[in-house]
């Protein structure tokens, strides 16, 4: 284990072990529930930054990749509920937990209409957080659920070559179809669409984007939403949703390799607002259902890419056989 005192935040204390489990930041005003956070999960084999202000937390976020934020519900100049809020703008890929106590439990379980995933009670014991931890880790939800039902929906997983020492992420809180996009309900009712984790490490490189025009003709479930390109290789991507498009991604216009680079994140390709939301999700998978499905695409991509010679499944072969109808089949 390696503990700094580093010097992006005032009150930063960080506390790394090689081959963590997950990379986890922990944001409270009281130094001891803090030290507990350090001590109790690097034993258990996470690494752990810690903060004691919201501020300093976000920042932190903007700038790093973790895999959990823990978060105090009461604390002074910034609350927990408007951490939630803004780690869930900030960077959407990111789960949030919500740290409370006794008195607090019934605002701790509102924080999850913000996208907080759950909540741990304070005082905790060590075998508790730990559990926390791990059931966050595998993507089991315990405690209260939010009234959608969202559930956690996130994985780390270590794959065999061509996907070794890689993991596939599943954004917290998104639906996916079948065709490997990811659909992310805002609180305006509108929804965040892009491409997956799995389909960014299979295609690897992204050199140009043709999107959809803004306004025009409704988009239609099942329908072509966008193509990404490399070289004379193109992958068609087809909506989850119907809808129309009311944004796209400015950023992918000269940056189309964003697209692979931060599919969750800054590589987002369009806003849609769904025209029958409630009974098209029915054919997006949400949470562990996710988790399980991405087991049995890692396998059955690495049976295609047996064949290539440089243990890579080439585009045309990948856009035929896992970029499918965009709905689950029932």
């Amino acid at each position: 284990m390696r503990l700094t005192f580093a010097s992006e935040a005032k009150s930063l204390k960080r506390a790394e072990v090689p081959n963590a489990r997950a990379r986890i930041l922990a944001i409270d005003d009281e130094p001891v529930i803090l030290d507990g956070f350090r001590k109790i999960l690097v034993l258990a084999g996470y690494s752990v930054d810690t903060v004691e202000s919201g501020p300093e937390g976000l920042a932190l976020v903007r700038s790093h990749d973790y895999d959990f934020v823990f978060t105090d519900l009461k604390m002074p100049n910034m609350d927990g509920t408007e951490v939630v809020k803004a780690v869930r703008h900030l960077r959407p890929d990111v789960d949030v937990a919500v740290i409370t106590g006794f008195g607090t439990i019934e605002s701790a379980v509102a924080t999850m209409q913000y996208g907080a995933l759950d909540y741990v009670q304070k005082p905790f014991t060590e075998d508790e957080l730990v559990a926390f931890a791990n059931r966050l880790c595998c993507g089991a939800r315990t405690g209260s659920k939010p009234s959608a039902g969202r559930p956690c929906a996130w994985s780390r997983r270590r794959w065999p070559r061509p996907w070794r020492g890689a993991s596939t992420r599943v954004p917290g809180g998104a639906f996916v179809s079948d065709g490997h996009v990811w659909a992310r309900i805002d609180p305006g009712g509108q929804v965040w669409i892009g491409l997956d984790d799995f389909a960014r490490k299979a295609l690897r490189k992204v050199e140009r984007i043709d999107l959809p025009a803004v306004g025009t003709a409704r988009v239609r479930r099942g329908g072509l939403l966008f193509v990404v390109r490399r070289g004379d290789q193109m992958a068609r991507f087809l909506a989850p949703l119907s809808g129309e498009i009311t944004q796209l991604n400015p950023e992918l216009t000269h940056q189309p390799g964003l697209v692979v680079e931060s599919p969750y994140d800054r590589g987002w390709v369009c806003l849609l607002r769904p025209s029958d939301l409630s009974s098209e999700l029915t054919g997006l998978r949400i949470g562990k259902p996710v988790i399980a499905w991405y087991q049995e695409e890692v396998a059955r991509l690495r049976h295609e890419a047996r064949s290539a010679e440089d243990g890579v499944c080439p585009w045309p072969l990948f856009q035929s056989k896992f970029l499918g109808p965009g709905v689950v089949k029932r």
